[in-house]
């Protein structure tokens, strides 16, 4: 190793050092989700001017795409975000809905999508990014297992954002956790959602979101439901749909289960 390198790693990590001595001393600037159990897990909500990870298996990237998009909604809501997509994960999920992310609540007008070549460029991209303070978040999209996300990149992500104050979300599909210096950390997959109402053919989005890193207290997992009108998270509302009826058509299923239950 270099004596060059050598010096940047020290220098990293007698910075990172500092920051977590006085993580706890201070109290972090935060964002409330909206799900209560969620909230008083991390204390009051999502911590700003950091850097937090979303895990999924490659089939569940849908999910995870609309859960950070929850995320980037609550910490960014009237500030521009950047999005940075390596172009795998274009490949792999295909391009970014700005229909879809508009129903989301998110408003395209401030979002600025960049793809990335690869691991490397879409890292950097994203460093530069942070640097920029007149964003409320900057979101890492990174397909697979990529060795250059490794702790030193974790920190410098976080330097970078305590820095500006602008939040990272980084997105990581059919990938590993492995150690970093990230705020929180969440494995997501999709939920039941049903329909809200009987001439609705869908219901919110609903996440089983599992909090697995808390740097500040413990972790949980929770049903979160993300309201599109109010942009928040919140409990899952209850289905309210009654049963459905015996058809008209069949109506000795019915009679033929009335004798059963009369038998028996």
């Amino acid at each position: 190793m270099s004596t060059a390198r050598t010096s940047t790693l020290a220098s990293l990590r007698g910075s990172i050092e500092r920051l977590e001595a006085h993580g706890d001393a201070h109290d972090l600037n935060k964002i409330t989700l909206g799900h209560k159990a969620a909230d008083a897990v991390l204390h009051g909500g999502l911590a700003l001017a950091a850097v937090h990870e979303v895990f999924a298996e490659g089939h569940q990237s849908v999910s995870a795409t609309g859960f950070i998009a929850g995320l980037a909604g609550r910490v960014s809501p009237r500030r521009p975000l950047v999005w940075v997509r390596q172009d795998f994960s274009e490949i792999e999920s295909g391009a970014l809905s700005m229909s879809g992310l508009a129903e989301l609540g998110l408003d395209p007008r401030l979002l600025v999508t960049v793809r990335a070549t690869d691991t490397d460029a879409a890292l950097q991209t994203a460093a530069d990014a942070l640097a920029c303070d007149a964003l409320g978040a900057v979101v890492l999209e990174v397909w697979g297992q990529a060795r250059q996300l490794d702790l030193v990149a974790s920190r410098k992500l976080t330097l970078a954002a305590q820095a500006s104050g602008v939040t990272a979300l980084l997105l990581r599909v059919a990938a590993e956790p492995r150690p970093s210096t990230a705020e929180t950390r969440w494995i997501v997959r999709a939920a039941h959602s049903p329909p809200s109402a009987p001439w609705s053919a869908w219901g919110a989005p609903v996440f089983d979101a599992q909090l697995v890193r808390n740097r500040h207290g413990p972790v949980g997992r929770w049903i979160m439901e993300w309201n599109c009108d109010e942009c928040l998270f919140s409990e899952p509302s209850a289905y309210t749909q009654p049963l459905a009826a015996t058809p008209a058509h069949r109506p000795h299923q019915a009679q033929a289960f009335a004798g059963q239950r009369r038998a028996s």
